[in-house]
């Protein structure tokens, strides 16, 4: 059994490694970026990815929806900073089959990939909690966003040009310049620079 782990933080690869030992038969291979994460699922064929939102360049988000590209059968679990419902169903949209935040414990890291790679799904019970209570609230301005908006204002956040968030995600420039004025509109924001500082104050980056 093979697992990607896709992170930046060296340290958090290295303890994801370790944690990942008590299972039989597996070896795991590693990835600090979504680009080179694209290129070493096509080549090794991982049983399981574990992946992080928060990637330099392209992004987590994006990324599942390469990955999912690629083959649709692919097993995804989402380790994120990220608690909110919102991100956790935009990635489970996008084709995580797991989420779990990085609050969670080693033992639920375990069960969760125990999960996944047996064809099942797991969402961290505190976020299925709170998405089966609360949802994704339209009516609030984050939740108005898609996996490619929050995608976008992440890189505006990390202090991208759009010319470099159409690099990151392999669009064109007036196809950033275009969603941007949709994230505007949705957020009831005048200006890039609001969605900037939007971004910056609600944790988006």
């Amino acid at each position: 059994m093979k697992i990607l782990i896709v992170d930046d933080h060296a340290i958090v690869r290295d303890g994801l490694r370790r944690m990942l030992e008590v299972l039989a038969d597996t070896s795991v291979i590693e990835a600090a970026n979504g680009r080179d994460a694209l290129t070493v699922a096509r080549a090794e064929r991982p049983d399981l990815i574990i992946l992080d939102l928060n990637l330099p360049g392209l992004g987590g988000l994006e990324l599942i929806n390469r990955l999912m590209l690629d083959d649709r059968a692919r097993r995804i679990l989402v380790l994120s900073m990220h608690a909110e419902p919102l991100y956790a169903v935009r990635a489970l949209e996008a084709g995580a089959t797991g989420y779990l935040s990085k609050n969670a414990s080693p033992d639920e890291l375990i069960e969760a990939v125990r999960r996944v790679l047996t064809g099942g799904r797991y969402v961290e019970a505190d976020i299925a909690q709170a998405i089966a209570v609360q949802g994704v609230d339209a009516g609030e301005p984050m939740g108005r966003l898609s996996a490619r908006d929050l995608e976008i204002l992440r890189l505006l956040a990390a202090g991208a040009s759009l010319a470099e968030i159409a690099d990151a995600l392999g669009v064109g420039y007036k196809t950033v310049a275009n969603t941007c004025s949709q994230i505007k509109t949705k957020l009831g924001l005048a200006r890039t620079a609001d969605l900037v500082r939007f971004s910056v104050e609600r944790g988006v980056g």
